[in-house]
């Protein structure tokens, strides 16, 4: 098995969201997805090195998400170390399970939290280039490490 880049990670404690305000009455109409309930389709994302969830490293939070009215959404990635290795593959299953979950009329932009990755300007570049996130996705043995951490722990 390989060296963990961070082999004794913090672990934290998951809050229980509670949405405020009511729902749409009438079942015609499509609500909009706002910052809550997106965040509820990837806390549940698995860490590659780990047996947590991104939330429980403090990777994805609640706070780390931004939505703007036109369907953009930001979500920031914030490793357990500056050095992390594994920070595009996460950034890349954050991003298949949005790209799975949500309607195509969304636009995504996944970032490393300022200041919280060495190669934070790479990374992003990476994270957000449609040609290299295809091509990943295209190689079989990445895209089950992928699903594998799609999949929700027991």
């Amino acid at each position: 098995m390989a060296e963990l880049i961070n082999p004794n990670p913090d672990i934290y404690e998951v809050r229980e969201l509670v949405r405020e305000g009511g729902d749409i009455d009438d079942e015609d109409t499509p609500e909009p997805i706002d910052k809550m309930e997106l965040f509820e389709l990837i806390r549940g994302v698995r860490d590659p090195e780990h047996p947590n969830t991104l939330e429980q490293l403090k990777v994805l939070s609640l706070e780390g998400v931004e939505m703007k009215d036109n369907g953009e959404v930001l979500v920031w990635i914030t490793p357990t170390v500056t050095h992390c290795s594994q920070a595009t593959l996460i950034g890349l299953c954050v991003r298949v399970k949005l790209l799975r979950t949500l309607p195509p009329r969304y636009k995504v932009d996944l970032r490393i939290t300022p200041g919280t990755h060495d190669q934070e300007v790479a990374v992003n570049k990476q994270l957000n280039d449609k040609e290299r996130v295809a091509a990943a996705l295209e190689n079989t043995k990445l895209l089950d490490v992928v699903n594998g951490c799609l999949v929700p722990l027991p």
